[in-house]
């Protein structure tokens, strides 16, 4: 029997079988027959660009990049080119990357269950994949104080609508650990200027109540005064002549203009979840528990809270300074050194 290595090696070297899997131009179906859209379309906004872009990876993989998730025929798909998927997924990805790859796999093989273009039996097989295990380091950071106060400070130094806007955003990452696309999708209606309270709308349409308070309460109504009360998105684009477009703004653009703001301020090595990461550990090193924090992040098991504490870490660094290491710096003679040695 193929080993799993043998089975990517497969998938990746025989072109005969890979492009007996492209759906050929004459039986294509709509998209409302074909899996892969079927699937996409079945997931909230924000996960679909993520696991399309799995689904496009996988069918590369088994077609030498003549197929992406939309003309690979994923009916055709047996244990033997799932388990090769797997197999070549463990080898080039992270656990976490490839289970997440695997998990859209998965999907896509269940709407063709469900669509009736696989057996139930044929469907059971192909999807009996394990999930790959491993550990990893835990992704991104915490913000500290002084580096939210220095992108606070780069949006009040920019008197332009912008300015305001990106304050208001910033803020709300910082109290409420909203996603990029739960920030886009925020209305104006869903925030309650009198007591605070936010209705975030999360992955598969879960919603959730945040709280705005304080100086974040400051900064969003600062916003609202340049934006008006009319209904639509909360957060909209901006013209370069400074006027308000009143639509809803692309995760992209909240990426972006982050990315501007910590160029501004100096803060290296900032990502959007990294608010997420910072309003967790912050939650919990100020003392609510786990359940509380749980609920406003928006996770739907406590153990993916847990991953976003970032306290162990700061823990570890503290830990490790304690240990002494005798040595004396002496820049002036390795600089002399390496004056010899060139």
């Amino acid at each position: 029997m193929n080993t799993p290595t043998e089975l990517a090696a497969l998938a990746a070297t025989e072109p005969t079988n890979a492009r007996a899997l492209i759906i050929p131009n004459a039986a294509r179906v709509p998209l409302d027959q074909n899996a892969a859209a079927v699937y996409l379309a079945s997931l909230a906004f924000g996960s679909r660009r993520t696991m399309r872009d799995a689904l496009n990876t996988i069918a590369a993989m088994l077609t030498n990049g003549d197929a992406d998730a939309l003309t690979l025929n994923w009916t055709a798909l047996r244990f033997q080119h799932t388990a090769a998927i797997r197999a070549k997924l463990a080898q080039e990805y992270s656990a976490a990357t490839a289970n997440k790859m695997l998990s859209a796999l998965r999907g896509v093989l269940k709407t063709s269950w469900r669509l009736g273009q696989m057996s139930a039996d044929d469907y059971a097989r192909a999807a009996d994949v394990q999930s790959v295990h491993g550990a990893t380091l835990p992704r991104g950071r915490a913000l500290s104080s002084g580096e939210i106060d220095a992108l606070m400070t780069a949006c009040a130094n920019d008197a332009s609508a912008a300015g305001a806007r990106d304050a208001a955003i910033i803020a709300l990452l910082r109290v409420g650990g909203l996603r990029r696309a739960e920030i886009c999708a925020l209305n104006f209606d869903d925030y309650d200027a009198e007591t605070g309270a936010l209705t975030i709308r999360g992955k598969r349409n879960k919603e959730r109540a945040g709280y705005v308070a304080n100086g974040a309460k400051d900064a969003l109504e600062d916003w609202l005064i340049l934006r008006g009360n009319e209904t639509g998105a909360l957060f909209c684009p901006i013209s370069k002549g400074g006027t308000i477009i009143l639509r809803r703004m692309y995760p992209e653009a909240i990426f972006n203009l982050l990315c501007k703001r910590a160029a501004q301020a100096g803060v290296k090595n900032l990502s959007p979840h990294d608010f997420r990461r910072t309003f967790v550990s912050d939650l919990l090193d100020a003392g609510a528990d786990i359940a509380t924090v749980q609920r406003l992040a928006g996770h739907a098991n406590v153990q993916t809270t847990a991953r976003y504490d970032r306290r162990g870490e700061q823990a570890k660094r503290k830990a490790i300074a304690l240990l002494h290491v005798p040595y004396r710096k002496r820049a002036a003679s390795i600089v002399e050194m390496r004056g010899e040695t060139r």
